[in-house]
């Protein structure tokens, strides 16, 4: 049984990647670390590397196992939490290169 999320873990050394009108933020977590929920006004993909992970994508759990690519669709609250350690990419359409701004362009509030 899949069980629910708990609050944010610290997510260290996001690496930020922009070209062309398209961001990917690169988030390394260890086993147990979370992503909190949040959710974004347009489609974007997750891609998981490697590893295993839970996401709960406005309230359905599902594990996956890297390498593989997840549609997220607009308006979903989501959130992952590494079940192994992994590297989760995500993948958005923006112009916004300015790792400073981008989640005041990305993030619902």
């Amino acid at each position: 049984m899949i069980q629910a999320l708990a609050p944010l873990a610290t997510v260290i050394a996001i690496k930020h990647h922009f070209s062309a009108g398209v961001y990917v933020r690169e988030a390394p977590l260890c086993r147990g670390e979370e992503v909190e929920t949040h959710e974004h006004v347009y489609d974007h993909f997750g891609i998981l590397g490697a590893g295993s992970v839970v996401v709960d994508l406005d309230g359905e759990m599902s594990v996956h196992h890297g390498p593989c690519v997840i549609e997220i669709k607009a308006g979903k609250k989501h959130s992952i939490r590494a079940l192994t350690d992994i590297v989760w990419f995500c993948v958005h359409a923006t112009d916004v290169a300015d790792p400073e701004k981008i989640d005041e362009v990305l993030i619902k509030r």
